[in-house]
């Protein structure tokens, strides 16, 4: 046992649960003393990070160009299919994808949104300025929505050495639409007229809030069958030590596939969950870290703080709810908006961090959700 880790009984008691347990999986008794416990158990003071205003100001007033610049790079290393599907001529894949960015930053409607375009014209990002039914028609078009997840996936791809902590979570985005008032009136569960919205799961990383994966369902699906896609897909780019999500995410599988991408989640347990695995030994394994030194557990877990600011992020800016009322368009809707905040992340931190932003490896990457 590690000398300068002065424990307690009921944690004495817990690592030697932990090697009874898994005694050669490689988060060992000494490893998660090490990584998750020392230094010792007790609540740290809290750190505070002063913002580094002359970089956060150079990456404001420079955002949207430089933005223009990273999405252009980023799409020079896509392999796009050659079909053409939208309008009469045929709107290439890249330029649909600049038209949705383009819309979604300036939080405008379609026809507000066209001088932009015609200024990305103009300066060789896309090949034509389109009319804004065009963009529109960009937006229902379903064979986008793959690209756009592929793309949110691959634009965190400079940040791949800066993140390995990551968080889960879900937020709904309302639309225009409303229940049927017969529904509303005859379902006893429906007490008044219910507005109608789309919900959005994200994995985001806790130093840098970039979106590693994110899909978007219906308002009332559960959260917790999206977390095993979400936890593949940021495992195929980058190296998961640990995962921060809430109650809702708390099952064995969850914590097994985890697991099995070789990190740790920090997830809270219901209150009528017990100790016994049935199964993966990992249950038993954190069930005891969370009973018997909270703690520590806690200091994981409250990263989880930064998916919420993610959303904040994403409302404020580009706004709290969707605008199409096709399913189609809102999906695409919603994952521009996840896009356009990465691009911003990586305005940002190439300013704070002095990242190198190179998109070469994405060509290799084969567009996993076709």
């Amino acid at each position: 046992m590690n000398d300068k880790v002065k424990l307690p009984n009921e944690l004495e008691a817990l690592m030697q649960s932990i090697l009874r347990w898994s005694p050669q999986h490689p988060y060992s008794r000494q490893r998660l003393l090490d990584e998750f416990v020392n230094p010792p158990v007790g609540l740290k003071k809290r750190k505070t990070y002063p913002q580094d205003w002359s970089s956060y100001n150079a990456a404001q007033t420079r955002e949207k160009i430089i933005m223009m610049f990273i999405l252009d790079e980023l799409l020079d290393n896509i392999p796009f299919c050659e079909r053409k599907s939208v309008g009469r001529k045929g709107i290439p894949r890249r330029d649909q994808i600049f038209y949705m960015v383009l819309q979604t930053y300036n939080v405008k409607s379609s026809r507000r949104c066209i001088a932009d375009i015609e200024l990305c014209r103009q300066l060789g990002f896309i090949s034509k300025t389109s009319h804004f039914n065009t963009v529109l028609k960009c937006l229902n078009n379903p064979e986008n929505i793959a690209y756009l997840k592929h793309l949110i996936m691959v634009a965190g791809l400079p940040l791949v050495d800066v993140e390995d902590s990551f968080a889960v979570d879900s937020s709904g985005f309302s639309t225009s639409q409303f229940d049927r008032w017969f529904d509303v009136r005859f379902d006893k569960d429906k007490k008044k007229e219910i507005r109608r919205f789309r919900k959005a799961h994200i994995i985001i990383g806790t130093k840098t809030n970039i979106i590693t994966a994110a899909n978007v369902t219906e308002g009332y699906s559960g959260d917790s069958p999206e977390f095993a896609e979400l936890i593949r897909n940021t495992g195929n780019l980058f190296s998961i030590k640990e995962v921060s999500a809430d109650k809702a995410y708390s099952s064995r599988n969850n914590l097994e596939i985890v697991s099995n991408a070789g990190g740790v989640a920090f997830i809270p347990f219901k209150s009528n969950a017990t100790g016994r695995p049935q199964g993966p030994w990992i249950w038993r394994q954190m069930f005891d870290f969370f009973k018997y030194n909270r703690a520590a557990f806690d200091q994981h877990y409250h990263k989880r703080s930064n998916v919420e600011t993610t959303f904040h992020m994403l409302k404020m800016k580009f706004d709290k709810r969707v605008r199409s009322k096709n399913p189609v368009g809102q999906e695409n809707e919603i994952l521009a908006k996840c896009l356009t905040h990465n691009l911003c992340v990586l305005v940002q931190e190439a300013f704070e961090l002095g990242i190198n932003i190179d998109f070469e490896k994405c060509a290799k990457i084969p567009i996993a959700h076709e």
